[in-house]
Formats: structure tokens, sequence, C-alpha cells
């Protein structure tokens, strides 16, 4: 059984439609994600969204050529993946900064608060520092409040920049994957 242990006292802040809220408040209309269990009602909402096209993604480095695509052809877009999907992408980004891209990326952490997982705890604890190497600014969001005002800031300079900018939902916000019965 595959289920999602919440952080205690988790606050009631709908937190993946405020991620779709700004998503739709800076025209995004395209997202690329590979599928994640910490992304799924965020990619839910932007499925059920005719506005915005959800391209599901076999690596994560596509999803930077596909908005790289997006952005020279008058179009916003973000992409979603998973902390561990960052390793993928050091040679992609060299994209957006070579060509001064937006590129607006939001990853759900692994291999921190409360991971089974040792495997994923190599990446997740050099997410950050692995993207800023390769010139992204990023942005953290730890609890339901800071997610929007977080993900506001990393869009604007994203778009009105043009730069690479990544926003990381906390393991503790997403919740702990657990593969117990």
């Amino acid at each position: 059984m595959n289920a999602t242990a919440s952080p205690a006292g988790a606050s009631k802040i709908d937190w993946p439609a405020a991620i779709h809220r700004q998503f739709k408040s800076w025209d995004v209309r395209q997202v690329a994600h590979v599928p994640d269990a910490g992304h799924k009602r965020l990619i839910e909402l932007c499925q059920a969204d005719n506005a915005i096209a959800v391209v599901p993604l076999t690596t994560e480095e596509e999803g930077v050529a596909l908005l790289a695509g997006a952005a020279l052809g008058g179009q916003r877009g973000a992409l979603l993946m998973q902390s561990s999907g960052v390793g993928n992408c050091v040679n992609m980004l060299s994209l957006p900064r070579v060509c001064r891209l937006p590129l607006l990326m939001v990853v759900t952490m692994r291999g921190e608060w409360g991971e089974f997982n040792p495997w994923q705890v190599p990446m997740g604890r050099n997410t950050e520092a692995v993207l800023e190497l390769c010139n992204v600014l990023c942005f953290r969001a730890d609890s339901p409040a800071e997610v929007e005002p977080t993900l506001e800031a990393a869009a604007r300079m994203a778009f009105e920049g043009p730069q690479a900018t990544a926003v990381l939902l906390a393991q503790k916000l997403i919740g702990a994957k657990s593969f117990v019965k």
C-alpha cells in the first residue's frame, strides 16, 4: 500500500490549488511533468483546466526543452518534477541560461523529513546546490502558507527576468511517503 504521512498539525491551506491559481494569474499555458505522487493534485487541477496543456514526460530534461519551445512560441509554462529528477536536467539547464529563456520549475522534495528510501537522500540533500550551480534561482516553501507567495516570487523572476527558477516544496509540506500496510 502506498500511503503518504502528513505532518502533524498540517494546515488546511490547499497549496496545490494555490499553485494552480498562480499558474492562472501568470497565464501559464503548458505544464510538463514526470508523474509524481507529490504533484498528483496539482496535475489533476491542470488537466481539468482547458486553458492549460498538460504534457507527461518520460524524463525531466525533456520538459526544459519543451518549455524553451513554448517560450519561443510565446507561451508560458511550468515544469513539475521530484527532486530526484533534477540530476537528469543538469546538461539541459544550460539552455535557458545561455538563451535567456524563462523557466519555472516546481520541485517536490524527497530525502528530507521522514524519508524511508535511502536512495532519495543524496539528491534530496543536494538539489538546491545542484540547481544553484546551474544558475537556477531557488525558492523554498516549507509550509502551506508559504507556497503561494513563493510561487508568485519565482514566477515573477522567471517570466519578467527572464530567469530559470525553481520552487522547492519541502517534504514536510507534501508529506513523507510510506509503504507500510
